[in-house]
């Protein structure tokens, strides 16, 4: 088992097509979890139990993530987290934190899209968008927000700019 969780970290560190910002998908990837479960057949490990996933300046915690990868070159292609509340933050290129929340959420590295599902949140300077789903393209900064079932609504708070300059 360990030969395996050396061998797994060894090609998440080597993946170049990661996360989206300038310098984050640099940076290798560190998992820390209670266990792991490695499926060599369909490319999928999933860790289990306080979940702890960084690279560069980005975190996701959750209580199970699974991990796409690519068949022919091992590459990063999809990350799912699972929890009561499953989070995600990252630095910005200008040095401002993005922090969401969800109890499921998806990330695919291809479409550079965050997707979070089930009593959704995704905050920046005292902003916040809630809604039943929130997709994310991190690099373009675009976001939409929905309601999953009729009748749900998105909530945003927009704080005045001369507040966030202070």
């Amino acid at each position: 088992m360990k030969l395996s969780h050396l061998s797994l970290i060894a090609l998440l560190a080597a993946s170049t097509n990661v996360f989206a910002l300038s310098t984050d998908r640099e940076q290798p990837v560190y998992i820390d979890s209670d266990s792991q479960h490695l499926d060599m057949q369909s490319n999928k490990v999933t860790f289990i139990g306080d979940v702890k996933l960084k690279q560069g300046s980005i975190n996701i915690n959750a209580d199970k993530v699974i991990v796409f990868r690519n068949a022919e070159d091992g590459s990063i292609e999809e990350i799912e987290g699972y929890g009561d509340v499953a989070t995600f933050s990252q630095l910005t290129d200008d040095g401002k934190t993005l922090y969401g929340e969800a109890k499921e959420l998806y990330y695919s590295m291809a479409d550079d899209l965050l997707t979070m599902i089930d009593q959704a949140m995704l905050s920046q300077d005292d902003s916040i968008i809630r809604g039943s789903k929130i997709r994310y393209r991190i690099t373009s900064q675009k976001l939409i927000a929905d309601g999953r079932n009729e009748g749900d609504r998105v909530s945003t708070v927009l704080q005045p700019q001369a507040v966030q300059e202070n």
